[in-house]
């Protein structure tokens, strides 16, 4: 198994569960993605969820679908965005998740771009708008390169549904923390029924997102789900940052701390 599989097995035998940013690529600036990921390792973050810029985002919200627009008007494409990971891979020990839509997977080669994704150093592919009757071989293309693999289940997927997405799912599944766009929320997420639910079904880590922001909402997904990704929130932080001139992986580690921070164990005394 790769770098995912054991940071999972790492935090379970550590009692806590993962913090999973999720940021843009491309986005502030392409050429920024390395200090970024730094700042995030530096940070404390568990593994990092790269979205590949896609002019339909599906159900991304504002922050991030403006952040996809911005990224692809200057040119990002996915052969620069593989690039730079590359180029990058060696100073990064995290895990790299790539979210990615199924139809720019086909375009560029359907399961054999799941090597494309593997060459350059992701550990994982989320397929989020995926028909689930034809991506057998991209599942089997990413086991064979031992990719984790998954895609989403939501609060109205159906029971029949979230089983057969849970079985082609491979290291850990995402869980919709919330019905409708991604975004910042002022309420923790309540996982304890949705999680309990697809016990039946899968012992994998389940990694919830969707409106979790605060480090009160990450102990809350934390609390029934193995990890917590935040996206919109920090995305937000990276505008700011690269609006007022700022350092961006600075601006991403100084944003990142306070959550992980709040999940991490604490000596006593």
């Amino acid at each position: 198994m790769g770098r995912l599989n054991d940071m999972f097995t790492r935090r379970q035998a550590e009692g806590r569960g993962a913090l999973m940013p999720f940021i843009v690529a491309g986005y502030p600036r392409l050429d920024a993605l390395p200090e970024i990921l730094q700042g995030l390792q530096t940070a404390g973050a568990d593994a990092v969820e790269i979205g590949i810029p896609f002019s339909d985002p599906i159900a991304d919200g504002p922050v991030i679908a403006a952040a996809m627009h911005d990224a692809l008007s200057q040119g990002v494409t996915v052969a620069s965005v593989l690039d730079v990971v590359t180029q990058c891979r060696n100073l990064i020990d995290l895990p790299l998740i790539a979210m990615i839509s199924i139809s720019i997977v086909d375009r560029l080669g359907g399961p054999a771009f799941i090597d494309r994704l593997a060459d350059a150093g992701f550990d994982g592919v989320i397929l989020p708008d995926a028909d689930l009757d034809a991506i057998g071989e991209h599942r089997d293309r990413a086991l064979a390169r031992d990719l984790a693999f998954t895609s989403l289940i939501a609060p109205d997927t159906t029971p029949s549904r979230a089983a057969r997405i849970a079985a082609d799912a491979h290291e850990f599944i995402y869980l919709l923390a919330r019905a409708g766009l991604t975004g910042q929320q002022t309420d923790a997420p309540d996982l304890a029924a949705r999680v309990q639910a697809l016990k039946p079904v899968t012992s994998l880590p389940l990694a919830a997102g969707f409106g979790i922001s605060t480090p009160a909402h990450v102990q809350a997904a934390l609390a029934d789900a193995q990890g917590a990704i935040v996206g919109s929130a920090l995305v937000r932080s990276l505008t700011a940052a690269a609006d007022h001139g700022l350092p961006l992986g600075e601006a991403a580690r100084a944003f990142v701390q306070p959550l992980a921070d709040a999940i991490k164990p604490h000596p006593e005394g």
